[in-house]
């Protein structure tokens, strides 16, 4: 997997932003962040160290390293989690609450741009999966 450039570049932005936070959690690897279906509490991680997977149902949608967005829609929706996030290293995340997420947004306007890229990338990328489904779908028809 090749690392662009601009992910390096926020990872090293995130990593000065995070780096003397309080809330850290430490994953070891094989451990998850958490579960698809799980009610989830209001707050996003940001991967500051180490490799993680995210799936939905047992597919594997993405892997995320350092400077990653992750668990976003539940700060957002305060819905169930819509995917499982399992470290596949050690992995250093950040905890970002409402409350901090909103005091970052005033402070570090680039954390919300940021955030909403993420789920803009994701949502492109599952459209197309959805648009790869179709078209198998078409071609065995």
């Amino acid at each position: 997997m090749t690392v662009r450039t601009d992910t390096r570049k926020r990872a090293m932005l995130f990593y000065e932003l995070f780096r003397n936070e309080p809330s850290l959690i430490d994953l070891k690897a094989g451990d998850s962040l958490f579960h698809e279906g799980e009610r989830a509490k209001p707050c996003l991680y940001v991967l500051i160290e180490g490799e993680a997977k995210i799936l939905v149902g047992n597919v594997l949608v993405e892997r995320s390293g350092p400077g990653a967005i992750i668990g976003e829609m539940a700060l957002i929706e305060h819905e169930a989690r819509s995917a499982t996030v399992l470290a596949e290293s050690d992995c250093r995340l950040v905890e970002i609450d409402r409350e901090r997420f909103l005091s970052l947004i005033s402070q570090a306007p680039f954390f919300a741009v940021e955030v909403m890229r993420t789920m803009a990338s994701r949502l492109r990328h599952t459209n197309e999966l959805l648009r790869e489904q179709e078209l198998a779908s078409a071609g065995c028809a």
